[in-house]
């Protein structure tokens, strides 16, 4: 269940407030450090992390199920913001007994002839993978990467996807030449919060002193220095030393 702030964060009320802000994420994202810094900046608004599939995150955050989304470009962007955070190099998950495992990187010509696999939750932005299709596609990245074990082919997957499904028989390499993987931070345009203006300044490593996203605190007053008590009648003169007389 989604919470809204129903008045602005300011840094007098920030430990205050009781509303709690939901993330999901898809796989290979690793929102930890995020979350680690939210619970020290607002300690008293629960974040909940909901582990969603590819497919699965838009919708979450478009149903307002989520508040805002780690996930994969591209998506649909018509009515959703879109922070690109970084982008994932791509690598081609082989066999340890397979030639490409000898070399510390391979181009998409190197896999020309292999039998590739292209699983339906692949999230890489290209036509089609290189080499020759697998005439079956695997439901999932999880499923491609038993067949890849199973001696049926290879997958070209975001490198955290491969140390994600590692297994001990089988390594990865990157495949320079192939798409990389963005990653970005996806909200509702019209669901710009405060808190969701917290979390985006935690993304981007704004400090806790910024004030973007919440109102800032006012300067305390000067103190005006208390006026000399005025009395009636002319100034008294200042008393000098005594001249002495010739």
């Amino acid at each position: 269940m989604r919470s809204r702030v129903t008045s602005p964060i300011t840094p007098g009320n920030l430990a205050a407030v009781t509303e709690s802000f939901s993330l999901a994420y898809v796989p290979g994202v690793t929102p930890g450090k995020w979350v680690r810094i939210w619970a020290e900046r607002l300690p008293r608004t629960p974040l909940h992390l909901i582990q969603v599939t590819p497919a699965e995150a838009e919708a979450k955050v478009r149903g307002r199920e989520a508040d805002a989304a780690l996930l994969r470009l591209p998506v649909d962007r018509t009515g959703l913001h879109a922070i690109p955070l970084y982008t994932e190099t791509t690598v081609v998950v082989v066999p340890k007994d397979h030639f490409t495992a000898a070399a510390e990187e391979v181009s998409i010509q190197d896999l020309a002839g292999e039998v590739l696999l292209h699983p339906l939750d692949d999230t890489l932005d290209w036509p089609r993978p290189p080499g020759e299709l697998a005439a079956h596609r695997p439901a999932t990245t999880a499923d491609a990467i038993e067949l890849v074990a199973a001696g049926v082919g290879l997958l070209a997957v975001p490198q955290s996807l491969a140390r994600l499904h590692h297994r001990r028989d089988l390594t990865y390499r990157p495949l320079t030449d192939a798409p990389g993987s963005p990653v970005a931070l996806s909200w509702l345009e019209e669901e710009t919060t405060d808190l969701m203006e917290q979390f985006i300044g935690i993304v981007r490593g704004r400090t806790v002193n910024s004030t973007r996203g919440r109102q800032p605190e006012p300067a305390p007053a000067k103190r005006k220095k208390p006026q000399q008590q005025r009395t009636g009648g002319a100034p008294k003169p200042k008393r000098g030393k005594p001249r002495r007389r010739s």
